[in-house]
């Protein structure tokens, strides 16, 4: 959330008076997108990308305060639990060799957080869930030390009201409960950021919400849960189940959880942050002093601070940001879906496909959010989610039959969606070269049918066929995923399996 919170006891008024700033926070919203107050253009994208600590033998540190007072920069933050850490990387302007920059810097910064992190037996593993995390590794104890998680995780409880329950079933069933939301700490993920004017804010989100099925089936990373096998993209199942306020009896009557795909294509970013005031009890009534209102007949920009408070707490997954930089406010679309990792090319490879097809998908003259219906970008989401680089997805068919159609994640990739890509690539200007690289690693990984999701399963089978029981064969798939992770290489490049043992003598 990046919010300074203080964990206190909530009362009837103070609940009452944060319903009522948080409406004044959205008229004020309506009011600044009526007069046109928003940033104009700048091509400009961010990342964060949240990580892992695992010391040499694979298993999860607790101690992300300790490798942050070593790191010393503002740069790295915490996360939910103490295994966690977050890199932000500044803002660029989309353009020129723009990947290879973000690459190099990406390289840089994790190479000094590993050297850091190795002074306290720890490393940085960049992946979507850490194989070997346990269940007794994401219990509340372990949460960091930072009161918005105390305050968050204790407020997500009462609203239950009981034990969250994770069921996922997929190559293998999970069935567990748990006390706190910890078990959310396990999704490490790529956060993209894309700012965008209001006239073409519903255009850029529709397109991201149509495109999170093929960025997760190219990229999918976490196939592992408490020493089960489940879903080739594991994170969204638990993080929906991790943070469900609703017991049982909301579930049936359809009331919407938190962690949320949607229900419709928009017309613009104020129907996003409508919503989730509509839908959405604040899990946080904590008031800023400002008076948003006052504020805007001053000639000011208001901070709208509760109403972006509530929008960190509503877990879309492309998700409206209002932010104000040099005293102007501006709007950006966070795409949340990608794990993190495998390695820093593969996270810029996703990167500049999503940026040029979102770009080419939103100005398409017909756009396939008018062609598919939004209960099948939903599907596609879920089928590519369990499934990965093997999903089916239903997509507009092209040419003069329309209407939709079964085609395999792979081959719409390749024949469809690389050549959009880098024809939105070529409108954001960014060089032939960096376009064809990285794009070029996606078409790999289509063609060799290869993601960190299958070459984690098949690295843990071949260590099981090898004679080793379950927890050592994560292990040891951990450790060889750490090893080939800071070597560099994309991961469709990589061997499976374990090393053999280099003879003695």
């Amino acid at each position: 959330m990046g919010e300074k919170v203080v964990a206190g006891p909530f009362g009837l008024s103070d609940r009452q008076r944060h319903r009522d700033k948080l409406r004044q926070c959205l008229t004020g919203l309506e009011r600044l997108l009526e007069e046109k107050r928003f940033d104009r253009p700048k091509n400009l994208m961010g990342l964060e990308i949240e990580l892992n600590l695992a010391g040499p033998d694979g298993m999860p540190r607790m101690m992300n305060g300790q490798v942050l007072e070593r790191i010393a920069s503002r740069d790295f933050q915490t996360e939910l639990a103490m295994f966690n850490l977050e890199v932000n990387i500044a803002p660029h302007r989309l353009g020129g060799r723009v990947f290879d920059r973000l690459a190099e810097e990406i390289r840089t910064s994790l190479a000094y957080a590993h050297r850091k992190a190795s002074e306290v037996d720890a490393g940085i593993i960049m992946i979507g869930i850490l194989p070997t995390l346990g269940q007794d590794d994401l219990v509340s104890s372990n949460l960091s030390e930072v009161d918005r998680y105390t305050l968050l995780n204790d407020q997500i409880v009462a609203a239950r009201g009981e034990d969250f329950e994770l069921d996922i079933d997929g190559v293998e069933r999970l069935v567990c409960r748990t006390a706190s939301i910890v078990p959310e700490a396990a999704c490490t993920s790529v956060q993209l950021h894309l700012q965008v004017t209001p006239g073409m804010f519903a255009d850029v989100w529709n397109a991201a919400q149509a495109v999170v099925a093929p960025q997760i089936a190219i990229g999918a990373n976490s196939p592992f849960l408490f020493g089960r096998e489940l879903w080739r993209e594991s994170r969204p199942p638990l993080f929906l189940q991790s943070t469900d306020t609703r017991p049982p009896e909301l579930q049936a009557q359809g009331v919407r959880p938190r962690t949320w795909f949607g229900e419709r294509w928009v017309t613009s970013a104020y129907d996003l942050f409508e919503e989730n005031l509509r839908f959405f009890p604040p899990l946080l009534p904590i008031c800023d002093e400002e008076d948003p209102l006052a504020v805007l007949d001053a000639g000011g920009v208001p901070r709208l601070a509760e109403l972006v408070l509530h929008n960190g707490t509503v877990y879309r997954w492309n998700r409206p940001v209002y932010g104000i930089a040099d005293g102007v406010p501006h709007l950006r679309v966070e795409n949340r879906v990608l794990p993190a990792g495998p390695t820093v090319t593969d996270v810029i490879a996703n990167a500049a496909f999503y940026y040029g097809l979102v770009r080419a998908l939103a100005e398409e003259q017909r756009p396939v959010w008018t062609r598919m219906s939004f209960e099948a970008a939903a599907a596609n989401f879920d089928a590519a989610c369990r499934y990965g680089i093997d999903a089916r997805l239903e997509w507009p068919r092209r040419g003069r039959y329309g209407g939709t159609a079964q085609v395999d994640a792979v081959n719409l990739v390749r024949d469809e969606l690389l050549p959009l890509a880098a024809a939105g690539l070529d409108a954001w200007g960014v060089e032939p070269a960096d376009r064809d690289l990285y794009l070029g690693v996606i078409e790999d990984r289509c063609r060799l049918r290869v993601n960190g999701a299958t070459w984690q399963a098949a690295t843990f089978h071949r260590a099981l066929e090898k004679g080793l029981g379950r927890e050592a064969a994560l292990a040891a798939t951990t450790r060889r995923y750490g090893e080939l992770m800071h070597i560099g290489d994309p991961v469709h490049t990589w061997p499976v399996g374990l090393p053999e043992p280099v003879p003695l003598g």
